[in-house]
């Protein structure tokens, strides 16, 4: 899997390129928690490039998103294909997680 970072005014916009699963929910989750120590109050994850996520992705996403609450900050969702979306309805996430079609409705939401 491949991560990709950049800066939209005082949101960091992080990209997931393949799969997060067992296997790369390590890396994403280091990437995702040095964001929080270093202070960053909102991250939008940008999944259009997200072909999987297991159950191991969805807990980095719960951890994540509790850090940046107990911070101050949010986390926010966008750009979830049709397998990534089912993941997400099937376990209740689309409702724990503020979860945008796209990049700007995400962005335009904190």
């Amino acid at each position: 899997m491949k991560i990709t970072t950049k800066d939209v005014n005082e949101v960091k916009v992080v990209g997931f390129d393949g799969e997060l699963d067992t296997n790369s929910a390590p890396e994403a989750e280091n990437q995702l928690k040095q964001f929080v120590e270093q202070g960053v109050k909102k991250i939008l994850l940008n999944f259009e490039k997200l072909d999987f996520i297991s159950s191991s992705g969805l807990r980095i996403l719960l951890v994540t998103g509790q850090q940046l609450k107990v911070a101050g900050g949010q986390l926010k969702l966008c750009s979830l294909n049709e397998t990534v979306q089912e993941v997400f309805d099937i376990s209740g996430f689309s409702t724990l997680l503020d979860v945008f079609e796209n990049e700007a409705d995400a962005l335009s939401g904190f």
